[in-house]
């Protein structure tokens, strides 16, 4: 019988006896299809012609500052490194698990000098002597993957891979999104400031005029006193907005990467307003490829599938093959002489038959964390579909704020013209035009609040929509 013959005899011998995985299953029977989350009535009215986030979607915005915030965060934000760095280790680990499918050729090259012992396999006169061997070949060795073990790991680690990528690209989002959302905020404080600063003016004017009508006896010493607390409430009101503009002017520069005396260089803001909604028509198909923490979850999925296959079949032979070739003595003098040649083929068939169930624990805690993996990519779907909702809501609500405020800011600056021209006829006090003016600036502060929630929306349904990231995958 042939040696070929003999190992699969010995092959079919050890199948018959091996440990087995039994009925081990996932609970999980694979991911839900998105489709299935209703999402039309929510999303109906808005339109539906929109494309999908480019990659530098704050570029819209129109302001140069907000780019280079941006572009300097992307450079040098440290979570940014952290994720460059975690995915340099799942190239790495993906780099092993192919070396693991491929042949092996290593160089060796060795000498040693013993006492050969006298009851040992080497024969007189060498027994018990002190002598040299030596030994120079090239060692082969190949794992022949018949049953996808080495192949299956090779997968989990590829899709590990590209699941670190899309996180990458996840992290580069939040930041970039985050960015933007607090320079919103930046815009909004300083426009902010101006009100109030006008505002103080105007109630310091108030205060004066109060007091000379009370010296003149047209008025009560409370108006004063109540004035002056008009004064006093602004300036506190100005004193903590002051407080929030320096705290993100901090906020805009660590995002960035620097220290906070970045901030203090930022000049006034000049976003471009947001456009008018509207969507995509592929969602929510085609989100779970657009948010790059769907997709990470999915290659989640697919790692995990791969690990489990490797875990199952490690339940099955291991085959090598290992062979040699070079030169060994018995004294080094003699390691490059003609007869000293050496040469050799060992295939190894390896089977586990008991091992006390360590296999079966291993299978199964690879289909726990397939089924772990495919409940976060379900909810990581629900999430993302659920996020567009919620952004397309609050961009509804706010429409419809700015609407009404727009007429509530009409009728506000009407009554303000009546009463001064009626100033200009003497009909009113200039005590009369200031509350009106005051009043006037309140409606111009509620509507640049709205407008910078509008802003704000707009950054969150970009981040939302994914943010322009592509799978690589």
């Amino acid at each position: 019988m042939s040696e070929v013959r003999r190992l699969a005899v010995l092959a079919a011998a050890l199948l018959t006896a091996c440990a087995s995985p039994g009925n081990l299953a996932p609970r999980s029977g694979g991911v839900s299809d998105p489709n299935t989350l209703a999402a039309g009535q929510s999303l109906a009215g808005t339109a539906r012609q929109g494309a999908w986030p480019a990659a530098n979607w704050w570029q819209a915005f129109g302001d140069p500052q907000l780019d280079t915030l941006v572009g300097e965060a992307l450079a040098g934000n440290p979570d940014l490194r952290l994720a460059q760095a975690r995915l340099d280790a799942a190239r790495a680990q993906a780099g092993a698990a192919e070396a693991a499918t491929l042949p092996r050729l290593v160089s060796e090259a060795n000498a040693s000098r013993q006492r050969f012992s006298e009851h040992d396999l080497v024969p007189p006169p060498y027994a018990g002597s002190v002598q040299s061997t030596g030994r120079a070949a090239l060692d082969f060795s190949w794992e022949l993957d018949f049953w996808g073990k080495n192949r299956s790991a090779l997968a989990a680690a590829l899709s590990r891979q590209a699941a670190a990528g899309a996180e990458q690209a996840g992290a580069r989002l939040l930041l970039a999104s985050a960015m933007a959302h607090s320079y919103v905020e930046f815009a909004r404080l300083l426009e902010q400031r101006e009100h109030l600063n006008t505002a103080l003016a105007l109630r310091q004017d108030s205060e004066r005029l109060t007091k000379l009508r009370v010296g003149a006896g047209l008025e009560l010493e409370a108006e004063a006193r109540q004035a002056g607390a008009s004064v006093a409430q602004l300036r506190a009101e100005l004193a903590a907005l002051e407080a929030a503009e320096a705290l993100v002017r901090h906020q805009l520069a660590a995002l960035a990467g620097a220290g906070p005396d970045r901030g203090l260089a930022l000049q006034r803001p000049t976003l471009r307003t947001a456009k008018a909604l509207a969507l995509p028509s592929e969602l929510p198909a085609e989100l779970v490829a657009r948010r790059p923490e769907v997709a990470a979850a999915r290659l989640r999925v697919e790692a995990a599938l791969g690990a489990t296959g490797a875990a199952r079949a490690a339940f099955y032979p291991n085959v090598n093959l290992a062979a040699f070739v070079g030169a060994q003595s018995l004294g080094l003098q003699k390691l490059f002489l003609a007869g000293s040649q050496v040469a050799g083929v060992s295939p190894a068939i390896s089977l586990p038959i008991f091992d006390g169930g360590q296999l079966r624990a291993a299978l199964a805690g690879r289909q726990a964390e397939f089924d772990a993996a495919v409940a976060e990519y379900d909810a990581a779907v629900l999430a993302a579909v659920r996020d567009v909702s919620d952004q397309v809501a609050l961009w509804r609500g706010v429409d419809q704020q700015a609407h009404a405020q727009d007429q509530a800011l009409a009728q506000t600056r009407s009554a303000w013209e009546l009463v001064r021209r009626r100033e200009g006829a003497g009909l009113v006090t200039r005590l009369v035009v200031i509350n009106a003016e005051l009043r006037l600036l309140e409606q111009r502060r509620a509507q640049s609040d709205l407008a910078a929630r509008r802003l704000d929306v707009a950054v969150q349904l970009n981040r939302a929509l994914g943010g322009g990231f592509a799978p690589s995958l």
